[in-house]
């Protein structure tokens, strides 16, 4: 008879079922336009149209009930677990190899970046008076990989969805703004196209943007782009490990030494040290390193991480809401500004300086 009896888990996902399908179904969908917008218009990335279709989705009158209402669960599911499949995915595009082609300067030189303008953006949103865990959310999207860093520190940490929320509408509007500046500036500060590249690639956010950046000057550029990209996306696992374990000792101030030592609460789970999904990001790095991989399950996984996360940053777009965005708008705008200028200033000087 025990073998016949389901197990919670199994009676818990059986009844999330019902509520998530209408969720899910909408990001679908969502995802089906976003595809579209993007094949007829190359240059705006598919993670992009995304979150400006969830931001939409959320405030237009008739589809506002439903996003708040019947289809909250599901987003918000989406916002979560397929953020996580699509976080281990992209490991699938960064291997061990790659650090030795792009040299131990570049490196360094991203490393720095990546320091600067985390620590950076955190002190100015701090100072700024920005609300919960924005501050370290838009930090790490900035100097990492955009929204998929932001969902990845999100859920190491714990954060509130609208925390996250904004942090993406933020990291993905001035990523954006990326796309339509830096190739102008290409001419004018006199940058070849490998150069232009590696800057592209430390100083943009989200992967996609990184590409629709630098395709605009050509082959050079977009292979340089992407490699120093994919440094930065290797710093996610290290970022991520810091984050929890912070929130660990954090939960351990506040429950005290008994919790510490005392039986846990039924059907409470401890929090592993290493969220789980960046093990899997690990293991995907490591995959990827040994060559085994063919290049059509390479380009099978890079699709799939695409639309993964697509589907997940619509369901965190969904969750924006711009009135209360308002209220801290000017604020909120300056810092997006400064910390832009922050990251594409050092590390135009990182790229000029390894250029040497």
């Amino acid at each position: 008879m025990a073998l016949l009896r389901e197990r919670p888990g199994q009676c818990d996902r059986v009844r999330e079922a019902p509520a998530l399908s209408p969720g899910l179904l909408l990001a679908a969908c969502a995802l089906t336009v976003a595809l579209a917008v993007h094949r007829l218009l190359p240059a705006v990335p598919l993670l992009t149209a995304a979150v400006v279709l969830g931001v939409l989705a959320a405030h237009l009158p008739r589809l506002r009930s439903v996003v708040r209402g019947a289809a909250r669960p599901g987003l918000s599911y989406a916002g979560r677990r397929l953020m996580r499949a699509g976080i281990v995915l992209l490991g699938l595009q960064l291997g061990l190899g790659d650090v030795a082609g792009i040299g131990w300067a570049t490196v360094v030189m991203t490393l720095a970046v990546v320091m600067a303008t985390l620590a950076g953006t955190w002190w100015l949103a701090r100072r700024l008076g920005l609300p919960g865990d924005q501050p370290l959310l838009i930090a790490a999207g900035y100097a990492i990989c955009g929204a998929s860093a932001i969902g990845a520190v999100g859920e190491a940490r714990g954060s509130d969805e609208r925390d996250a929320a904004t942090s993406v509408a933020l990291v993905t509007l001035c990523g954006t703004l990326a796309i339509a500046v830096l190739p102008l500036l290409q001419g004018p500060l006199g940058l070849g196209d490998v150069v232009f590249g590696r800057w592209v690639g430390a100083s943009v956010h989200d992967v996609g943007q990184v590409v629709a950046t630098a395709q605009t000057a050509g082959d050079a550029a977009l292979g340089e782009a992407v490699l120093v990209k994919l440094m930065r996306v290797a710093m996610l696992a290290p970022l991520v490990a810091a984050v929890a374990l912070s929130a660990r000792r954090r939960s351990r101030a506040v429950s005290g030494p008994a919790a510490e030592s005392g039986p846990a609460e039924p059907g409470r789970k401890r929090a592993p040290l290493v969220p789980l999904f960046i093990v899997g990001f690990l293991a995907a790095v490591t995959v990827r390193s040994t060559g085994l991989l063919p290049a059509p399950v390479l380009d099978a996984a890079h699709t799939g991480q695409e639309l993964l996360l697509a589907t997940a940053l619509f369901g965190l777009g969904s969750a924006v809401d711009l009135p209360s965005l308002t209220r801290t708008g000017a604020r909120t705008a300056l810092l997006g500004l400064t910390a832009w200028l922050v990251v594409a200033g050092v590390s135009y000087a990182g790229v000029l300086l390894v250029a040497r």
